[in-house]
């Protein structure tokens, strides 16, 4: 059985992103490091010895997949999803599957994929990254009751998630 992990790198629980998260938790098994979560003094020091990071490591480490969710801000990837990633071992990728998933304001920061957080993926030995999905945050409506995803974003996730959990 494919076991697969979701970095969600959110600022804050209300953020689009966690809606993503939710979609991803109820159609695919997968087990969720929220780094927002992760002690902040860890994350800034750069803590590697903290019991929370090494915990977070180990679901990476024992994960076949991990999903890596994200907002864009100034055309790159959320700083706190930096903290974690520096945490990460600098293999820490390899011999996973990544599937990156970001949500920002406009089209324009669409490459952010490709040019943020791909070569960072690479250099934690990532050989295996998918294209990812680019959502738009007016696709996700935040409503009283929570949020609403966009019927055909949840298509492109679906299609991202079935394709890659059926060839890892």
């Amino acid at each position: 059985m494919t076991k697969t992990v979701i970095i969600n790198g959110a600022n804050a629980r209300t953020s689009r992103v966690n809606a993503i998260q939710q979609y991803i938790l109820e159609n695919v098994g997968a087990t969720t490091i929220e780094v927002f979560d992760l002690p902040a003094q860890d994350l800034i020091s750069a803590n590697f010895a903290s019991a929370a990071i090494k915990a977070a490591n180990a679901l990476v480490e024992q994960a076949d997949v991990v999903v890596v969710l994200t907002p864009v801000y100034k055309a790159a990837y959320s700083g706190i999803l930096k903290t974690y990633l520096d945490l990460i071992p600098q293999k820490g990728f390899e011999n996973k599957h990544i599937i990156p998933i970001a949500v920002g304001g406009t089209a324009h920061h669409l490459l952010a994929i490709d040019y943020a957080l791909k070569p960072v993926f690479s250099a934690l030995g990532a050989t295996s990254i998918s294209q990812g999905v680019f959502i738009l945050d007016k696709q996700i409506e935040r409503t009283e009751q929570g949020f609403v995803i966009e019927a055909v974003i949840k298509e492109r996730i679906q299609q991202q998630l079935i394709r890659e959990l059926v060839t890892v």
